[in-house]
């Protein structure tokens, strides 16, 4: 995720309907520039999240070039085409060692699209395209600023459990944040 682990989106009153059918995921790149300038430029967007607004289009070029391909599977989170936000895996065994079968999802959507319903529906399909691609997989897991209610959330309506609160655990602007663990199972999916 956009070098860091917390989950960046929050909710904001729908003011459009979004036709969900229309959202879709693919690798992002160079002609992004401008959709992703957008939401990472958002201060609303970046407040739960470890990176602060970009303040220039090297900084999103950087992000394309070098951050996104850090990830394990990465994609732009796409409203007819425009990248409207962002959403990976990234490994956890170069974390600590034994987490081989374990991947840390993350996501960032434009603020404009809060509260629509995007978020849940992307995170519900790339859990399964996560167990479904990477069959060694036994967990997906999500780490959330505790303020950050709204993504909470999300990952409830996308079917992950809450275990609980890791105090003080992500230095995140210069401040220790507490962060709610979520994870989705393998076999969570087969109920």
């Amino acid at each position: 995720m956009m070098e860091g682990a917390a989950i960046c989106s929050t909710t904001n009153p729908r003011e459009e309907r979004v036709d969900l059918t229309q959202i879709s995921l693919r690798p992002i790149n160079p002609s992004d520039l401008n959709d992703l300038m957008l939401w990472t430029t958002d201060e609303k967007v970046a407040k739960y999240c470890t990176w602060e607004p970009y303040t220039s289009k090297e900084d999103g070029i950087n992000f394309i070039q070098n951050i996104a391909s850090k990830s394990l599977w990465f994609r732009a989170i796409c409203l007819q085409n425009r990248a409207i936000g962002c959403i990976d895996l990234f490994s956890c065994s170069g974390k600590e060692t034994g987490r081989e079968k374990s991947v840390e999802l993350g996501y960032a959507l434009g603020s404009r699209y809060w509260g629509r319903g995007i978020a849940t529906q992307v995170v519900k399909q790339v859990v399964e395209v996560a167990f479904s691609e990477f069959t060694h997989l036994e967990r997906v897991e999500a780490l959330v600023d505790v303020e950050n209610v709204a993504s909470q959330r999300v990952l409830e309506k996308a079917g992950f459990q809450r275990e609980g609160v890791l105090r003080k655990y992500l230095l995140m602007k210069g401040k220790a944040r507490d962060m709610v663990m979520y994870s989705v199972l393998s076999n969570d999916l087969q109920i």
